[in-house]
């Protein structure tokens, strides 16, 4: 697990102890990353369920503008603050503890330019997210914002939403990328 590009390019990153999170393989993040382009630069960041804040440093390390970390486990929030640290991102950076949905419902934040949602697997977690995300997308969106939610693919299903627009996903393996776009956006 490695920072692929960017300042920070080649620093290994740790894993947050035990076996309570699943880090995006460098393959699947370089390909995320190859798809959003120069979107990544100057723009601002929501990591939920950040993990070991590998996705969100590498946006910082590819010239993102600001990345708050999200995560309630202990463990994770030492592993990000950490890595941070290793890889001297830890300007733009702000790492918070809290459940990701209860910080959704505070609102207390600017919109963001992407919001990364990758919570733990086979929980629903990820459709919870995405209801609350639904709901006021421009609450939680700039006008091009993006949330892009990984899952494994056996855990996708029909979505029923009325704001938020798929116009891509992509499966690696037993990774699944769903793009997803404010549909208020015009309104």
């Amino acid at each position: 697990m490695r920072v692929i590009s960017g300042r920070a390019r080649g620093r290994k990153l740790k894993r947050v102890p035990g076996d309570t999170t699943r880090p995006i393989m460098d393959r699947v993040k370089e390909s995320l990353f190859n798809i959003l382009g120069q979107d990544v630069v100057g723009a601002r960041w929501l990591d939920m369920f950040a993990g070991t804040g590998q996705v969100g440093i590498e946006a910082l390390s590819r010239g993102a503008a600001e990345v708050v970390f999200v995560d309630k486990v202990r463990p994770a929030i030492q592993t990000i603050q950490g890595n941070l640290q290793i890889t001297g991102l830890r300007d733009g950076a702000t790492v918070v503890q809290a459940d990701s949905f209860a910080y959704l419902r505070q609102q207390n934040f600017a919109p963001f330019d992407l919001v990364y949602v990758a919570p733990p697997q086979y929980q629903g977690l990820w459709l919870e997210a995405l209801a609350i995300l639904d709901e006021r997308p421009s609450a939680f969106l700039t006008p091009d914002g993006v949330v892009v939610v990984q899952i494994d693919p056996k855990e996708r299903q029909p979505l029923s939403l009325n704001n938020l627009l798929l116009y891509d996903e992509r499966v690696y393996g037993n990774t699944q990328l769903l793009f997803f776009e404010n549909g208020q956006a015009g309104d």
